[in-house]
């Protein structure tokens, strides 16, 4: 049986967000990976890292699941009402609607999140509220069809999660076993709650000034909804 597996991508997502699970998911059995986007212009990520579109979001077939990766160019995402529609009339038909870090963030503006447990990234957790979610605190949190993950290399346990879902936990622990997705990272310092308090402050105000602009712009796509 085919799987129709969409992510939606745009100038400026960060690249892990969306290729750490689709490294996973393109090898769950009977995927069929669509990588829809305005046009079929490369989309440039936010290191360097041109990805190809497969199909305009026009051009799209009815998806089985939606992913929306996330990364600072959510900022203008949110505001695309072209790209909002489509993802509205995805979720609206798909079996699971998903998303990566602040990614959440799209799938909220397009209405999915509206009394759903969901998490996102860390720095950014608190504002999930802002598009009526209850945010929750984990690495992956599920609530019906609406899977979210949190922040960029969440997306692998994440797709790993959803690989369960479809074709079953014996195929995502051999997809596991292919990757060698064993990680055992140098430091404890991939939480807020296990950083040095100075690191996490200096990341804190680093990404301050950002979330206080994300704010208004969210306020000003809910407005147009």
């Amino acid at each position: 049986m085919t799987i129709h597996i969409g992510f939606v991508i745009f100038d400026n997502l960060t690249q892990l967000d969306f290729t750490g699970p689709l490294q996973v998911l393109n090898r769950v059995p009977g995927a069929h990976i669509h990588i829809a986007a305005k046009t079929l212009k490369p989309v440039m990520s936010d290191c360097a890292l041109g990805l190809v579109p497969t199909t305009r979001i026009e051009d799209c077939p009815d998806l089985d699941v939606l992913c929306i990766p996330g990364g600072f160019g959510v900022s203008e995402a949110i505001k695309d009402q072209e790209l909002i529609e489509f993802v509205k009339r995805q979720g609206a038909q798909s079996r699971y609607i998903t998303s990566v870090c602040t990614g959440a963030f799209v799938l909220g503006i397009a209405g999915f999140l509206q009394g759903k447990k969901a998490t996102t990234h860390w720095a950014y957790h608190d504002l999930l509220s802002r598009v009526g979610a209850i945010p929750t605190q984990g690495r992956i949190v599920r609530d019906g069809r609406i899977i979210t993950g949190g922040g960029v290399t969440a997306g692998i346990d994440f797709a790993l999660t959803l690989a369960a879902e479809l074709a079953g936990k014996e195929a995502a622990k051999t997809i596991q076993l292919a990757l060698e997705y064993n990680p055992e990272p140098p430091f404890t310092c991939g939480t807020p709650h296990n950083a040095p308090k100075a690191i996490h402050k200096n990341l804190r105000d680093f990404y301050a000034p950002g979330i206080s602009d994300f704010k208004t712009e969210l306020s000003q796509a809910l407005a147009h909804q």
